[in-house]
């Protein structure tokens, strides 16, 4: 299971194209924004309309709604990050992954500095089955974000993937010690990874932690088995 980071929402309106747009969570936009001509207030609102019918599209599921809307946002304005990032998303959400890999590239040429872009692309990267290209971008957005649980364990799963156990177990421990909402998935992917090393009472001890968090996972009969 990959952790896909969601699409990412804004206001937009009133805000001239090729200048910084800060987005924060409950922040309104005072009456002293800066004025535009006509053509530019007339783009401007054209491009919010768009792409926030698409982001609400996406968010009901409407996958290849979003992906219209978000394009034609894109066609107005093609320099901004989000707008890719999120046609990505839902592009991956349909199992497009070299559409969505398309677009998560656009966006970090756009925004170097965009580590859930980084993180989108290395799991576009990995469902094509590229797990080194995958590590790397997993470890791009870490270097912008080292606090970012998803890619470590995002990583620690490819890591997994081309048998780098120690590695995978690293990144699964250290997803867990960020985000607690990543144990049940990481203590039972750890204790895999420890089985595949030969550590079985490890392993053992990984899968009781995950069965506590969910009886019912798979885990249990691991533990009826094995332990």
């Amino acid at each position: 299971m990959k952790k896909r980071t969601a699409f990412i929402g804004a206001i937009l309106s009133l805000i001239p194209f090729g200048q910084p747009l800060l987005i924060k969570t409950g922040v309104v936009l005072s009456s002293s924004a800066v004025m535009l001509s006509l053509p530019e207030k007339v783009n401007a609102e054209t491009f919010t309309f768009y792409f926030n019918r698409a982001y609400n599209k996406g968010n009901k599921g409407d996958h290849y709604g979003a992906i219209s809307d978000f394009t034609k946002a894109i066609e107005i304005n093609p320099n901004y990050a989000k707008a890719y990032y999120n046609r990505g998303w839902n592009k991956a959400e349909l199992k497009d992954h070299y559409g969505a890999y398309s677009d998560f590239t656009k966006a970090i040429e756009i925004n170097p500095q965009y580590a859930k872009a980084y993180l989108n692309r290395g799991n576009a990267k990995s469902d094509f089955k590229d797990y080194y290209g995958a590590i790397s971008d997993y470890t791009k957005a870490l270097e912008i974000n080292p606090q970012y649980a998803g890619a470590y364990y995002n990583r620690g799963n490819a890591k997994s993937d081309i048998k780098d156990y120690y590695g995978a177990i690293s990144d699964f421990t250290k997803a867990i010690e960020i985000n607690p909402t990543f144990k049940k998935s990481a203590y039972k992917n750890r204790g895999i990874a420890k089985e595949e090393i030969g550590d079985l009472k490890g392993a053992c001890s990984d899968w009781r932690q995950t069965v506590f968090l969910s009886p019912n996972d798979a885990a249990a009969k691991w533990v009826r088995d094995q332990c």
